[in-house]
């Protein structure tokens, strides 16, 4: 049952592609890029301690939700965008949106949230949800802001919803094809796009993108798919994008491997 479950979250994968394929790959400087973490916080740790320091470091979003520690990652999170000798760039993600709009509207926002792993990130602030009448709904979003506490819940709200290295932008869902970067629409980024990736952008912009969860991390038409799904397979994926090159990086069992 959990098997097929999981099977269900997947995308059809898509096979990577090497050498000329990545020729016009041109970002200012080499960075990672960090997939869906999902309230994983071991596998946040194991992997940024196999990563350089001397690099910026970009997480396309989806913090919490699912996994059981996902206060743990955002104020992890939080605490290494602060830090001073190195560039971390946090964008926003479609889970932490659905926090911020359960926030000001509980009511309205509770059913969809709590459906996607709401209930999770709400335990991990030591939150309980026991009912769902208005009153309590108003209540648990109170205690929620109490909790966080504004310093962490402003960061949240100031995340980004796009970053970019010369021609690649990160992006946590997608980006429309047909609209220039910076052009886009909030709910595109965030939730995607139905002609997403499709055929590659006539501007030559690459694009490294979360959101949607591949069996393995791949590059076609100038699109990097990060998400390998790792609430549920334990396989947190990091790309080390540099001029013409892509490396791979993903947890398992015995640590952090080069795929």
């Amino acid at each position: 049952m959990l098997n097929g479950w999981i099977k269900n979250l997947f995308s059809a994968s898509r096979s990577g592609k090497s050498g000329s394929a990545l020729s016009t790959l041109a970002p200012a400087e080499r960075f990672y890029a960090v997939g869906d973490i999902h309230g994983r916080l071991d596998l946040l740790q194991r992997l940024i301690a196999s990563l350089d320091a001397d690099c910026p470091l970009v997480f396309v979003g989806d913090y919490i939700d699912r996994g059981e520690c996902s206060a743990q990652v955002l104020r992890h999170l939080y605490h290494l965008s602060g830090v001073k000798d190195r560039e971390v760039i946090c964008l926003l993600g479609n889970h932490e949106d659905m926090l911020l709009q359960f926030l000001k509207n509980p009511e309205a926002m509770a059913r969809m949230w709590w459906h996607n792993g709401g209930r999770q990130t709400l335990a991990s602030f030591g939150v309980a949800d026991e009912t769902e009448t208005t009153d309590r709904l108003n209540e648990i979003g109170e205690a929620l802001r109490r909790e966080m506490g504004q310093p962490l819940l402003e960061w949240i709200q100031d995340r980004p919803l796009t970053w970019t290295s010369g021609n690649v932008t990160v992006v946590h869902a997608a980006l429309d094809p047909h609209r220039s970067v910076d052009k886009q629409s909030r709910k595109v980024c965030l939730w995607g796009h139905p002609q997403f990736p499709g055929p590659r952008r006539k501007d030559g912009q690459w694009i490294v993108h979360g959101h949607t969860i591949v069996t393995d991390p791949t590059v076609e038409n100038q699109v990097i798919s990060i998400d390998t799904g790792a609430f549920a397979t334990n396989h947190l994926t990091a790309a080390e994008i540099s001029s013409g090159q892509v490396r791979f990086l993903s947890t398992d069992r015995n640590g952090v491997t080069q795929l």
